[in-house]
């Protein structure tokens, strides 16, 4: 009589694609969920040096097989963070190398992702240390998206607001509002703000009719509070711009820079002790006849004047 075989396994049938997509979420949600409870336990972890495993955006778009767009979630995700965690860093160790690499990682594996576009511009503008202070970059990206999406006038008014903005060529930005002003779908208002920009390039008076246009024209609550904000800024300017009059007004009738605001006030040259549109007070520097924004405000730092640019770090 044969001996009996032992049983064995049968084997199931092979993981199709969504049993593939399902144990790929699972795995994702448990890593989260590991990482989360690591967080709770230990102190932050800082990495010695920081390295893009994937230099190609191409690669990762194959390797990324079917799940591209959660790739392009994850990317961003990261570029947030590395913009965020590295502008709250000692001043000493801020680099934003990675900022534009997972920007593009990001825009490779959706093409379409509207605020990667947008955000990211503006992250790669913020002149250092409170960004990387590379407008290049920016256009690059910018110009990545127009070529994905050419209906994208938004695109087209963002590299001519960083021209005129960041790298103060005023030409240049008005071409590109004139050819953001020729896509289908542009608003009225894009075509005489590309001669208003040759008439008033460097004019706060220009800035605030292009920052004053985003904010009333936005379809982003975060892209309209940022341009509100910078609209704050220039009324910031002006302000201290006033009160540098005053502390001259002060030196031609005593012979002296004012020291206090209580001197400023005594002789009638200011009412108060002002405040800048947050309603933090302004800085006087005794003796100079200067003034400065609070490092305190939700406004600093204010904007360079063009001839005070200095040059984006290499």
């Amino acid at each position: 009589m044969p001996a009996e075989e032992a049983p064995t396994a049968e084997a199931g049938p092979p993981l199709g694609g969504l049993g593939l997509a399902l144990a790929i979420v699972v795995l994702l949600g448990g890593a989260l969920a590991a990482q989360a409870a690591r967080d709770n336990r230990y102190a932050a972890w800082e990495a010695e040096s920081s390295l893009l495993y994937v230099r190609s955006g191409a690669v990762l778009t194959r390797l990324g097989l079917a799940f591209d767009d959660l790739l392009a979630d994850l990317y961003w995700i990261r570029a947030v963070q590395h913009y965020g965690s590295t502008k709250i860093a000692d001043e000493a160790d801020r680099t934003y190398d990675l900022l534009y690499p997972f920007l593009d990682f990001t825009t490779t594996l959706d093409p379409r992702f509207n605020i990667a576009y947008r955000f990211g511009a503006i992250f790669l503008t913020e002149a250092y240390p409170d960004g990387p202070g590379r407008p290049e970059q920016a256009i690059a990206l910018l110009e990545k998206g127009v070529a994905a999406m050419p209906e994208k006038w938004q695109y087209v008014m963002d590299i001519g607001f960083i021209h005129y903005w960041w790298l103060h060529d005023y030409e240049a930005a008005a071409e590109w509002f004139r050819i953001a002003s020729e896509v289908e779908g542009a608003p009225w208002w894009l075509e005489p703000l590309a001669a208003t920009t040759l008439a008033q390039g460097g004019q706060r008076g220009g800035s605030r009719l292009l920052w004053q246009q985003l904010f009333e024209t936005s379809d982003n609550e975060w892209l309209q509070a940022e341009a509100g904000r910078r609209l704050l800024q220039l009324d910031a300017l002006d302000a201290l711009d006033q009160l540098a009059l005053a502390a001259q007004a002060y030196r031609d009738r005593t012979g002296d820079w004012p020291r206090t605001w209580a001197q400023l006030i005594d002789t009638g040259l200011v009412p108060f002790e002002p405040l800048d549109p947050t309603g933090t007070g302004y800085i006087l520097v005794p003796g100079t006849g200067e003034f400065e924004l609070s490092r305190e405000s939700l406004l600093f730092p204010l904007p360079r004047e063009p001839e005070a640019l200095p040059d984006p770090p290499s």
